[in-house]
């Protein structure tokens, strides 16, 4: 690597932008130089070679046009090489998607020369999602010229792609502090209304962690009701910006998907909530099962901070509850003179008539 790409990895790994980086046997050398620079950990959220056949249909789905191309075994040969980068950026959501694609001149370069190219050319891609200058000159000759289109995506269209399953999150970042703290401290639920509990169970929680970047979690998609329409979503969201506390909208209704999706999280939760993660009731009545699903979220690297909360008329603490042994260590207390307030989004509901 020489001295001008050194100076773009430096500037890439500066800039708030994470990449999730997907190479098909070309610009490998890409990847060699962003992780031999300081800060990679930065830019580099995973890094993944679909090389082989297979692992290219694993990767695409049944669904993808690309797999007639890979079946045939037309799959790079007889495709123009193409780049393909997922960006997170610090929204944590697809505002704009970019393509570009260009074809080497067959027999020109060795194979290795090829991917020099194709490393660069996948290095100025990523300098230009980050947003930093472009720092070399591209080894392309004047024949080869990229193909590039962009397209723009507004809120509604996001949310709907959110809602239809094509992106897995959006964060409205209302919170002035974005702290880059890996670890979020996520307090999850409908908000319908949001209201002063919420709030200060939210401001409480990183005092018992010590660290982490307090945000929401709204699924806009519900294990047992219709999916919340976009209008509605928008509703919800501004409670928010009213009161500037960032709120992420997802579409995984379960813990242990929103474990997948949020490794490494502190979620914050109810008594109550926490009675029904440890009941094999919610799953099939099936014990065995509660415990695998369970200890996958902890083998994820989250855990469950849980506050007080009326149930059933009682108002109940962590300690009120059997925690299974192999999962005790994953539950965390919040001492009820941290925080208590007996104020359910229903009851505002139902004072409001509007139940």
């Amino acid at each position: 690597m020489d001295v001008s790409a050194r100076a773009m990895v430096e500037a890439i790994h500066a800039s708030p932008t994470q990449a999730v980086l997907y190479l098909s046997g070309g610009a490998s050398q890409a990847l060699g130089w962003l992780m031999s620079v300081p800060g990679a950990s930065n830019t580099v959220l995973e890094a993944v070679v679909p090389y082989s056949r297979m692992s290219m249909i694993q990767l695409l789905g049944k669904g993808s046009q690309f797999l007639v191309w890979v079946s045939l075994g037309l799959w790079p040969a007889h495709i123009p090489s193409e780049g393909i980068i997922g960006f997170m950026y610090p929204q944590g959501h697809l505002t704009s998607f970019w393509a570009s694609t260009v074809s080497l001149s067959k027999g020109f370069r060795t194979r290795e020369q090829e991917d020099r190219v194709s490393s660069q050319y996948l290095l100025k891609a990523i300098a230009y999602g980050c947003k930093v200058p472009e720092s070399f000159v591209s080894e392309l000759t004047d024949t080869e010229v990229p193909d590039e289109f962009e397209i723009q995506f507004d809120e509604d269209q996001e949310l709907d792609q959110l809602i239809n399953g094509q992106i897995c999150f959006k964060v409205y970042p209302f919170l002035n502090d974005m702290s880059r703290a890996e670890r979020k401290i996520i307090l999850s639920g409908s908000f319908n209304p949001l209201h002063d509990g919420h709030l200060k169970l939210l401001e409480v929680a990183p005092s018992i962690l010590g660290e982490g970047y307090p945000c929401f979690e709204l699924s806009a998609v519900n294990a047992d009701k219709p999916p919340l329409t976009v209008s509605e979503i928008k509703r919800r969201v501004r409670q928010f910006e009213k009161v500037g506390k960032t709120v992420i909208i997802s579409n995984q209704p379960y813990f242990y998907k929103k474990a997948e999706l949020f490794p490494g999280s502190a979620f914050v939760i109810g008594a109550d909530t926490a009675a029904r993660l440890i009941n094999p009731k919610y799953y099939s009545g099936d014990y065995g099962r509660m415990l695998e699903i369970l200890c996958g979220c902890k083998s994820t690297g989250c855990v469950f901070l849980v506050g007080g909360r009326t149930v059933n008329g009682d108002f109940k603490v962590l300690d009120d509850f059997d925690i299974p042994q192999e999962l005790r260590d994953m539950f965390i207390p919040i001492p009820a003179d941290k925080f208590r307030m007996d104020i359910s989004s229903t009851d505002i509901r139902r004072s409001q008539g509007l139940l």
